[in-house]
């Protein structure tokens, strides 16, 4: 079986762990047609629209 030759050191240990839990923002787009960010392909909550053309009707 395996066995470590030397003790890894807490600052090697914890900056080997650190790098895996970053977050990354959320990927954002303006809308076409109303300029709201929203995610990138899907309906826009505010308008109801998507690629120029209306899918979801709202009431404004």
């Amino acid at each position: 079986m395996a066995v470590p030759k030397r003790k890894v050191s807490k600052a090697r240990r914890d900056s080997r762990r650190s790098a895996v839990w970053k977050l990354e923002a959320p990927a954002l787009s303006r809308c076409t047609h109303c300029g709201e960010l929203t995610s990138p392909h899907k309906v826009c909550k505010n308008c109801g629209y998507y690629k120029g053309r209306e899918v979801i009707s709202k009431e404004a």
